[in-house]
């Protein structure tokens, strides 16, 4: 129980103020909260079983170097997204309407978390303690943490117009694809 505990508190504090919260809160404005917060839930489901599943092996498979370039461009891809609309244009040039804010919020926090500092304390964690209560407990953390900028995005959501929505939630993946992209070029170089 132990673990449980010190890997909810640890993730918990770690995802406090990064960048993903800060997803959390731009997809919240958006999108209803609980489509994000079950989105923000199986993503961290799987990244922190990753993390505690391979461990150490993630670094001799892929450096967090390509880790941090292929997320980073992932976001901006987002930034694009965002910036367009959520529609397509089928063979006949009608708009088709993207209605995945599940699939959108999946992805997005499944790539965000790749080499973050919570799949990496995940990592750390479950090195000295039993899998499962480490895995469950940074799983609940990481959920508390984001659920409370989900919360404020819903807030932020009903005051703001949907086109400045729109062109926050860019912003913010844009600047998150920069950091992730230098941090990528930093991991490689060094």
């Amino acid at each position: 129980m132990e673990a449980f505990w010190l890997s909810l508190a640890l993730i918990f504090l770690a995802e406090l103020g990064d960048k993903t919260q800060l997803v959390a809160l731009t997809l919240a404005a958006r999108y209803r909260a609980v489509v994000v917060l079950w989105g923000v839930f199986v993503a961290t489901l799987l990244v922190h079983l990753l993390s505690v599943a391979l461990g150490g092996l993630t670094a001799r498979f892929l450096a967090p170097g390509w880790i941090g370039l292929a997320s980073g461009l992932a976001f901006m891809g987002f930034g694009v997204w965002t910036l367009r609309g959520d529609s397509l244009e089928d063979d006949e040039g009608k708009a088709r309407r993207l209605r995945s804010p599940f699939l959108i919020t999946f992805v997005t926090f499944f790539l965000a978390e790749l080499g973050d500092k919570t799949m990496l304390g995940t990592v750390t964690l479950a090195a000295g303690h039993d899998a499962l209560p480490v895995w469950l407990g940074s799983t609940v953390g990481m959920v508390a943490s984001d659920g409370l900028a989900i919360w404020a995005g819903q807030i932020l959501g009903k005051r703001l117009p949907e086109r400045a929505i729109a062109l926050g939630a860019a912003l913010v993946f844009f600047l998150v694809g920069i950091v992730y992209v230098f941090q990528g070029i930093l991991e490689l170089k060094g």
